[in-house]
């Protein structure tokens, strides 16, 4: 049975795993840049199989007006399961109703976010980063 927590920073080295197994394209090899990446987010929802971490939803958010859901991430074994769309909704339920949810897909997750209720926009921007 999955359970999912707020209020908890799970180990860097489980979340490495995570990002790993999942696919994500995140830092993994720099232990100290993921460790502050969660350091200096505000909300964190994680997905677990008894001990073991197998999703996360790392958000950054003011907490009245919006939210950026920076990563979604679930074990390649847990995958198809729910999970993903669980910790979005345990993070919209952190969060209320007032809040806007927003994310920049990943180019295989482009398909994924409206089956669960993401809405496409068209005027986003971004510079993106040197490394």
């Amino acid at each position: 049975m999955i359970t999912y927590k707020t209020g908890v920073t799970p180990k860097t080295e489980d979340i490495i795993a995570v990002y790993d197994s999942s696919g994500i394209n995140r830092p993994t090899n720099d232990f100290d840049r993921i460790t502050s990446m969660y350091a200096n987010s505000n909300l964190i929802t994680s997905a677990w199989d008894g001990d073991k971490l197998v999703g996360v939803a790392r958000s950054l958010s003011d907490g009245c007006y919006c939210c950026y859901l920076a990563d979604l991430a679930i074990s390649k074994d847990y995958q198809h399961q729910g999970i993903g769309k669980k910790l979005i909704e345990v993070t919209q339920e952190e969060l209320g109703e007032k809040v806007t949810l927003i994310l920049i897909a990943a180019p295989n997750a482009v398909d994924y976010y409206p089956k669960i209720g993401f809405e496409k926009i068209d005027a986003g921007y971004l510079i993106k980063r040197k490394s």
